[in-house]
């Protein structure tokens, strides 16, 4: 039974994990939208949604809990410069997951990891 069981392993032990987030969040923060199989964008997103919510505020400590994730300053920066004001009003929900389809070399399903903007007729 899987009572209390949290988020994905992805076949990957723990600092593999967080490597692979890390590096999907600073290409997300760099080109605003990456492709990636489903199941690495569904198990991603509440981690990312998790931080823009803390970039939200833009305080020092909101700096210090990024760069505790993420000890890039310029991507830190860019979070709480820009991501952060851009969703200031919105209460949750930052990430879009769009489906793709099936990889042709081996049909792993993918998706398009993206922000959601202000002016989209869904938001």
């Amino acid at each position: 039974m899987r009572h209390r069981v949290k988020g994905r392993k992805l076949n990957r032990n723990l600092g593999q994990r967080k490597a692979l987030y890390r590096g999907l969040l600073i290409s997300l923060v760099k080109h605003g939208k990456i492709e990636t199989t489903l199941a690495k964008a569904k198990a991603v997103r509440p981690e990312i949604e998790k931080l823009v919510t803390i970039a939200k505020k833009g305080d020092l400590t909101a700096r210090r809990r990024l760069l505790k994730f993420v000890p890039q300053k310029e991507i830190v920066a860019k979070m709480i410069d820009e991501i952060g004001p851009r969703f200031k009003k919105r209460p949750g929900g930052y990430l879009r997951i769009v489906k793709l389809g099936p990889r042709p070399s081996d049909r792993a399903e993918m998706a398009r990891l993206e922000w959601v903007g202000e002016n989209d007729e869904t938001s």
